[in-house]
């Protein structure tokens, strides 16, 4: 018995030895995967670092035997959990790399390592930064710089993981000075000039595409400039720019150039070529420079660039005035997802007190006119799309209500309008189309997959669900849930409590 007590006692100590081998393996593992994750450079991809690491982990587990094969698969949950969360390397083929520095200073130190010129600042967006002798080509989109020791390549657009976007996106080149590099014709050096190379190729011209994938990002980047920063436009679109003239000139001070046609040498003190991407219509205010600064700050800068009123969704002090009433707009489409009972929908709002606008904006609408007539609402009510961008114009404390045309599409307008909506300070309500009011119960049979089972078509890909579930659809809301809905947002609004009519 004495013999099975001391031989239990050692089992007991090779499994505790054991553990802490893993447990210190493991937590090697992750540092140097988050010290990757913080400054990995634009050269080496995701998918590299990842099998780095996990042959790291199958190396450890051949020397400590099974145990280490759950140890490995919560490391490898962990790692997918921080690639949520952290940045990653990007898959664009550039070359360079930033400066090595040893594991031991990189784990002593990692808060202070200096960032490579070109870094990922999120899954969609890479940005190059650097000061010195900086001259700007537009011609052959290249920007010589000293000191640089690397040349390094990039694409000023954020939507790096969308190959369909990024081939409508010039790729510029960092390139270290030397005798060769043309000399200064406008000089801005010594004046703290920054010049900021962006791109409006990729999916602009359509609404959501202009403010998540380059007004936003701008904003983000540019603000901490203080209008000391000249936008070098490439893959310019004069009309693109003409309509959001009064945003950017909210942000610089300086002329916006149309730098692929330039054919000047441009010098400056920095240079940053690529907005950063923070997430779908909005600003993470924590990755911001301190003090820091939010999608709150981001929409009254649209508010100063638009004159428009109100900062927030409260009626009138004069009780004849017709906004003492709330106005509900209803954003409409003629083309798909279109409302077939538009006209009915605005009665029925009227009668529960609304005084109810109908807005139709389009790639021709005057971007201000129509934000103050969003502006002057108090819910902006519509079916999914790019329209609803216009959301950013609602003082604070309106509703969006957003109508999820049928086809398990929940996900979809999750991420789009209604994730952004607490930032902007706006009330989210949704209705779902069921299917007697959606027209693709008049397309396909009651058994076809399309109305039976959504999930098997969106298997087929993008492309097949926007076919069938965004391009084929028009809806009919049934009024009686409607005014449900509408209801809920009267509720929510300040008009009409403890105000005598």
């Amino acid at each position: 018995m004495k013999s099975s007590n001391r031989n239990l006692s050692r089992g007991d100590g090779r499994r505790l030895g054991n553990a802490a081998l893993i447990a210190f393996m493991l937590g090697s593992l992750l540092l140097l995967s988050l010290l990757r994750a913080r400054f990995s450079p634009i050269g080496k991809t995701g998918e590299a670092m990842k099998a780095e690491e996990q042959q790291g982990l199958r190396k450890g587990s051949a020397k400590i035997e099974e145990t280490v094969d759950d140890a490995t698969a919560a490391s490898t949950a962990a790692e997918e959990e921080e690639e949520e969360i952290q940045p990653k390397a990007t898959d664009t083929s550039t070359s360079g790399s930033s400066a090595s520095v040893s594991t031991a200073a990189a784990v002593a130190n990692h808060d202070q390592l200096p960032k490579p010129v070109c870094y990922e600042t999120s899954r969609r967006s890479d940005t190059c930064e650097a000061s010195g002798d900086v001259r700007v080509q537009g011609r052959t989109q290249t920007v010589h710089i000293r000191p640089l020791e690397k040349e390094w390549k990039v694409k000023p657009y954020c939507r790096k993981h969308d190959a369909f976007a990024q081939s409508h996106v010039k790729e510029w080149t960092l390139r270290p000075l030397s005798s060769s590099s043309p000399h200064c014709t406008v000089n801005s050096s010594g004046s703290g000039l920054t010049a900021f190379v962006l791109s409006t190729g990729g999916f602009t011209g359509n609404l959501f595409h202009d403010y998540t994938d380059v007004l936003i990002p701008a904003f983000i980047t540019s603000r901490r400039f203080h209008g000391e920063v000249q936008f070098l436009v490439s893959s310019y679109k004069s009309w693109w720019t003409s309509r959001y003239l009064q945003i950017f000139q909210q942000l610089s001070n300086y002329e916006v150039l149309d730098i692929d046609a330039d054919d000047e040498v441009r010098c400056y003190d920095k240079a940053v070529v690529g907005p950063t991407f923070h997430k779908e219509l909005g600003v993470d205010a924590s990755k911001t420079p301190s003090p820091g600064y939010s999608m709150v700050d981001f929409r009254a800068m649209l508010r100063q660039a638009f004159g428009l009123e109100r900062a927030a969704a409260e009626p009138s002090g004069d009780r004849w005035d017709i906004r003492r009433r709330p106005r509900l707009l209803i954003i409409s489409r003629k083309h798909t997802r279109a409302f077939l009972n538009e006209r009915a929908m605005a009665d029925m709002a009227m009668s529960l007190g609304f005084d109810v606008r109908v807005g139709e904006p389009d790639v021709s609408t005057d971007v201000g006119k129509f934000a103050r007539l969003v502006n002057s609402a108090d819910v902006m009510v519509g079916v999914h799309g790019a329209g609803l961008t216009n959301m950013l114009f609602l003082p604070a404390g309106a509703v969006l209500v957003q109508i999820v045309p049928y086809g398990g599409l929940e996900w979809l307008a999750r991420g789009t309008f209604k994730e952004p909506s607490p930032d902007m300070r706006i009330h989210y309500l949704e209705y779902m189309i069921q299917l007697d009011e959606t027209t693709l119960s008049e397309q396909y049979a009651k058994d076809d997959p399309v109305l039976r089972d959504p999930a098997s078509i969106h298997k087929q890909g993008w492309d097949k669900l926007k076919t069938v579930y965004l391009d084929k659809q028009n809806v009919r809301p049934h009024l009686g849930r409607l005014k449900i809905t509408f209801m809920e947002a009267l509720k929510l609004l300040p008009h009409g409590r403890g105000q005598s009519n």
